[in-house]
């Protein structure tokens, strides 16, 4: 099993369609991806990175970017995936951890190995420009030429090295293989039954490689995919306008930003049948924006999961709209769908946890950490065994093991699953209560004026950190607090906060910019207070 061979398969099918398209109008056919990453394979093992080794891949999204990744892949080499996101301080200790065979980089990645002595000893590949450093080009690869390059790869070979955000803690690498990928693939296509032919703006790199496998056409927006809260609406609009776009990912915080543009000028985007978001919840408020943008019968999908383990579930917005939304507002917490992999809730625990039993399991209906197996659910974090046994449980029967996703959440009555939060945020008063963020905070996001809010512990008591809606009109902070107080008290579940603090702009993760740092806003607030 080899997670390219999809490549090939659909060179066959439409080899004149256009696989990637980026900005400025220049497009690669099927056939040629397919022809140019034999190339590259071939190219690779002339230069001694063969099939077992890992390779490092900085390289911005471009023509480049599939091209590498799907030559890899065929090869039977580990790309090994880190977000620049990161930043260097986080970047040196992820590339130490994996020891790198080949370092392939635009020359911006080499000029930074350079400077901080990143993959010392591996072969070195540059894309573009060549400087001081030596190694080899990626036009010389391609000039290696041959015919195809798959390599008979099993389902349980490790296939990729694809590092976490950091968002919920240290950079881990989990280690993907050729089977999970297949998975990935296939319960994505029967989830949003993706059909060959159709046209993807995928706003995030790396669901970008899931589209050649699903025969989309990848339109590559124009845009700092390290930014997306920062994005031009206008070039996301002019890109869908102008390839006819049918499926869009984007994280909650560019859909944010993105349909407040589209209502503002009465944008709509009829080509859109689907809309596909994750990263962190997408409140209500943005889903009836994007829904206004859209032509009456798409829909947008909200996936749940994680680097380690995706899709976990998915649910559509109808249903985020219609039942759920009164009971998220009445603090139930964020609904995220049946789910498509087994999935336990168990009870709360900070501890490693060796070995499954059913013992561990919390009382049906109660609050616990989501825990999930399946095809698509990774194994281990590569060179962390200490990361790995935090995060994974091993079963008797010796299949594969079940990921703790350090989420709580719980199931209702009808089998859906709900979120509550980060385990690691979760909020302990002093009279020992415990407060879980999302529910909390779903509560108090219903207040006109608040874009959102985040609650966070300071100084051993809850407070509320609160990010007001930048579309509504300026009203004195003081009245609004005094109205989220009282909103507050109708409440169990929110009665007990201890003070509100008006913050300008809230830290939130460099991938997706959705996630909320609620570690350094209760470094903020333990000041403020």
């Amino acid at each position: 099993m080899n997670i390219a061979a999809a490549l090939p398969a659909m060179a066959r099918r439409q080899p004149d369609a256009r696989a990637i398209v980026v900005p400025g109008g220049k497009f690669i056919t099927y056939a040629e991806l397919d022809r140019q990453s034999d190339a590259i394979a071939h190219g690779l093992a002339n230069i001694g990175i063969t099939r077992g080794k890992k390779a490092v891949l900085m390289v911005k999204p471009s023509l480049e970017l599939f091209t590498l990744t799907f030559a890899l892949f065929k090869a039977g080499i580990v790309p090994v995936m880190i977000d620049p996101g990161l930043g260097v301080k986080n970047v040196g200790p992820c590339l130490a951890a994996v020891e790198p065979d080949a370092f392939i980089g635009i020359s911006a990645a080499h000029v930074a190995r350079m400077i901080f002595g990143w993959a010392k000893g591996a072969t070195l590949v540059t894309v573009g420009r060549r400087l001081l450093w030596g190694g080899h080009s990626l036009a010389s690869l391609l000039s290696a030429g041959g015919g195809p390059a798959l390599a008979p790869t099993r389902s349980d070979e490790l296939a990729a090295i694809l590092f976490t955000s950091g968002s919920t803690g240290v950079p881990k690498g989990a280690e993907y293989q050729h089977g999970h990928f297949v998975a990935q693939v296939e319960m994505i296509r029967e989830l949003y039954d993706i059909r060959p032919g159709e046209i993807d703006l995928p706003t995030f790199p790396l669901f970008a490689l899931f589209d050649p496998a699903l025969g989309m056409t990848t339109i590559i927006p124009s845009m700092d995919a390290s930014r997306p809260a920062k994005v031009n609406p206008e070039l996301i609009f002019q890109a869908i306008a102008e390839h006819g776009v049918t499926n869009m990912f984007g994280s909650p915080a560019l859909l944010d930003r993105v349909s407040r543009a589209a209502l503002a000028k009465g944008v709509k985007l009829p080509t859109l049948t689907r809309v596909i978001s994750a990263g962190a919840p997408v409140t209500s408020a943005i889903l009836e924006r994007v829904t206004q943008m859209l032509p009456e019968s798409a829909e947008i999908h909200t996936p749940y999961g994680a680097t380690e383990a995706l899709p976990v579930a998915t649910v559509s917005s109808r249903y985020l709209l219609g039942e759920a939304r009164a009971r998220t507002r009445e603090g139930a917490g964020v609904c995220v769908g049946k789910p498509r992999q087994k999935v336990s809730i168990i009870g709360i625990s900070d501890e490693p946890i060796a070995r499954w039993s059913d013992a561990l399991l919390a009382v049906p209906g109660e609050i616990g950490e989501i825990v999930v197996r399946g095809p698509s659910v990774t194994q281990g974090y590569y060179g962390r065994p200490d990361l790995t046994a935090l995060a994974k449980i091993a079963h008797d029967d010796g299949g594969p093991v079940s990921h703790r996703m350090g989420d709580l959440g719980y199931f209702d009555a009808d089998g859906r699953l709900w979120f509550c939060g980060r385990k690691s945020e979760r909020v302990v008063t002093a009279d020992g209560r415990l407060m879980h963020t999302v529910p909390t905070e779903e509560v108090m996001n219903a207040h006109a004026d608040v874009k959102r809010t985040a609650l966070v512990s300071a100084g051993g008591a809850p407070v509320l950190c609160v990010e007001i809606d930048p579309d509504r009109p300026r009203r004195d902070w003081a009245a609004v607090e005094s109205e989220l107080r009282a909103l507050a008290d109708q409440r169990e579940i929110t009665r007990g906060i201890t003070a509100f603090l008006l913050h300008p702009s809230f830290p939130v993760d460099i991938r997706h910019n959705a996630k909320i740092f609620r570690a350094k806003l209760a470094e903020w607030a333990a000041i403020r207070r």
